[in-house]
């Protein structure tokens, strides 16, 4: 299913709508550029969570709100290998939801039946959103 976005407020309503469909264990890729609005889509997640403070986990890897929502960020990471040393899949198929940024980076080692988030900027302000 595929959804326009015409502002990060937009954007967060998709993703808080898309959370009605989550359940714990599951783990949710985002793909987009730097800049399309990955951070803002979980920050909808969040809002629908009753969880708030969302910030990107560029520096940390992970964020964890709520004892929950885990927020990865895997940009810096070349690896599966990577995040095992980290211990980050240590928190998939658990009473949680894993959301995870840049996964290409860790693709060897998402589990089966991973959810996918596409963000694609159309201009500026207006994002295609491919759940």
């Amino acid at each position: 299913m595929e959804k326009l976005s015409y502002s990060a407020s937009d954007t967060e309503k998709i993703a808080k709508e898309f959370a009605k469909t989550l359940k714990k264990s599951d783990v949710v890729i985002l793909s987009g550029e730097m800049g399309a609005g990955k951070t803002v889509f979980v920050k909808g997640l969040a809002s629908y969570f009753k969880l708030d403070g969302i910030t990107s986990p560029t520096y940390s890897y992970l964020n964890v709100y709520g004892d929950f929502l885990y927020h990865y960020d895997c940009y810096r990471l070349s690896s599966g290998e990577d995040a095992v040393l980290l211990g980050l899949n240590d928190y998939f198929g658990k009473d949680n939801i894993c959301v995870i940024e840049w996964a290409e980076n860790v693709a060897d080692i998402l589990p089966d039946g991973v959810k996918k988030v596409k963000i694609e900027k159309v201009d500026e302000k207006t994002r295609k959103i491919t759940l």
